[in-house]
């Protein structure tokens, strides 16, 4: 019999498998045993309803122990992955499908009623769902691992490859698609140094192995500290909606030494009470890295000043290019501000409009090249060379500065940037002065119509309940900070800020009640 790749699903479930693999929230456990069993079952049904290897099959769920079986279970059948995000509507679904070539879907949706129009739009192989009301024309997915005799399926590869939609705030969204066979033939060395890389200086490799997961598996950040958590052997604690108090529960219940989030996640620990914050032990984490938007300093400062001045790392990286910089706990103060230094076999410039390289500490865009970029999204033409130039470096979207020692310091995105009076003015730095108020619990700014200054500067604000302010008291405490062209001109106060699944704020949404009439080109 083949032997199992060593990190793989089957690999340890050879060796301990009756260790926990996957714990949820209400403490529900799947062991490595367990989960083989189930991933070999629903296998075997996938290959009887006709999937076949390089299959795409898109799966629409949230965070739950079932996507890890259904992720096991396309690996051992050869297939690929997307991404499917369960906020997406017909029309958006029909989209990804049809772009991907995609012919099954897994979905855990209480109905089915939104999927069901695909039989009539693609040539579906099947449609499977998990815990949803039962119809002629879906496979319940609790059938499908009934115990019976099945073939024992030995993967070829850890888990499958998996696809991950963009976001799309801009245009349709496009399929992002690491070949690991082109990757591998370019520089399997530099491939295996850079993932070592990162491995070593997020500090995984030094810690304990318990895991925390609490950010959507159609992203590419859960599954990924998914996988490198049970590629060493370690356990993943499962919470299905982030709740902060629950959180901190979790970390204390099951003594978790690793959690990556973004800033909106830990911005709404910070603002508990200090009466809860104290009720939890959270000495357990060791490593705790905060990326996928801007970081504000203010809130890395509080974060090791509650979990730790050993544990908070910071990451930059993207979905197209892979993982970028990385900076460690004992950098935090002194390189404050940054979001770290490249990893091994990643270079990064700072390049003006016209492409042309800018000097240390001026302010551009910010241009990587990394041992898994991609050169084209998924069924698409090559990267035009304002996306990927000749000698491979990818523009990110994004405007920073490398300072004297290479570090890297991320001012906005390129299209949040406000332009007032001729002034380029970054939302981020006056995002990063509101949130130091009290009264400030999340912010965003963006630009809306001027006559005079073609944008004016506007901020929402979530505020926190327990402290009272006014528009025009904030605006006044923006005075002392910044200059008079980044002051917002008007705040609004709203209940809550328009954010994707990740938790990014999406201010497309925020934009589109001022810019109807009117392109806004950045």
């Amino acid at each position: 019999m083949t032997q199992p790749i060593q990190g793989s699903l089957e690999y340890w479930a050879q060796i301990k498998p009756d260790e926990t693999a996957i714990i949820d929230e209400n403490g529900s456990e799947l062991t490595w045993k367990e989960w083989n069993r189930q991933s070999d079952l629903l296998a075997d049904s996938f290959v009887r309803a006709g999937l076949r290897p390089k299959d795409i099959v898109a799966v629409r769920s949230q965070i739950r122990k079932e996507w890890f079986v259904v992720n096991r279970a396309l690996a051992k059948v050869g297939c690929m992955q997307i991404g499917l995000n369960w906020h997406f509507t017909l029309p958006e679904i029909l989209h990804v499908m049809k772009d991907s070539g995609a012919t099954a879907v897994v979905f855990d949706d209480p109905t089915p009623d939104v999927l069901l129009p695909l039989w009539d739009e693609l040539p579906l192989k099947t449609m499977v769902g998990i815990n949803t009301n039962p119809h002629p024309e879906v496979e319940q997915y609790e059938n499908l691992i009934s115990e019976r005799e099945v073939e024992a399926r030995i993967s070829k590869v850890v888990k499958p490859e998996l696809i991950i939609y963009t976001s799309g705030t801009t245009g349709h969204p496009k399929g992002v698609f690491k070949d690991p066979a082109k990757a591998m033939k370019q520089n399997l060395k530099v491939l295996l140094e850079y993932q070592q890389d990162m491995l070593d200086a997020s500090g995984f490799m030094k810690t304990g192995n318990i895991s925390l997961v609490n950010t959507p598996l159609h992203h590419g950040l859960g599954p990924y500290n998914a996988e490198i958590t049970h590629k060493s052997g370690g356990t993943v604690v499962l919470l299905k909606k982030f709740d902060p108090e629950k959180t901190l529960e979790l970390i204390m219940k099951h003594k978790i030494t690793r959690w990556t989030c973004v800033p909106t996640l830990l911005k709404r620990i910070a603002q508990l009470p200090e009466e809860v914050l104290k009720k939890y032990d959270v000495s357990s984490i060791k490593t705790l890295t905060v990326g996928a938007a801007p970081v504000p300093y203010s809130l890395k400062e509080w974060a090791m000043n509650y979990f730790g001045e050993h544990c908070v790392y910071e990451g930059y990286g993207s979905s197209e290019a892979g993982l970028v910089t990385i900076l460690q706990p004992e950098l935090q103060r002194s390189k404050a501000g940054s979001c770290g230094y490249p990893y091994k076999h990643v270079q990064v410039e700072i390049r003006d409009e016209n492409g042309q390289k800018l000097n240390t500490g001026e302010v551009g865009v910010i241009w990587v090249k990394t041992p898994v970029c991609i050169d084209r999204y998924l069924n698409k033409e090559k990267l035009g060379p304002d996306t990927l130039d000749e000698n491979g470096f990818f523009q990110t979207g994004d405007m920073g500065y490398l300072d004297e020692d290479g570090y890297l310091y991320i001012n906005d995105r390129i299209k949040d940037m406000i332009i007032s009076g001729g002034v380029n003015i970054y939302p981020a730095e006056i995002e990063a002065v509101l949130q130091k108020h009290p009264a400030v619990q999340d912010v965003a700014v963006i630009g809306i119509p001027d006559e005079e200054f073609g944008e004016q500067i506007k901020a929402f604000c979530e505020i926190n309940k327990n402290v009272t302010v006014t528009e025009e008291e904030l605006i006044e405490y923006c005075r002392s900070q910044l200059a008079s062209y980044k002051r917002p001109r008007s705040i609004e106060f709203v209940d809550e800020l328009p954010r994707n699944t990740v938790g990014k704020i999406t201010k497309n949404d925020l934009r589109k009640a001022y810019w109807k009439e009117k392109e806004r080109n950045v």
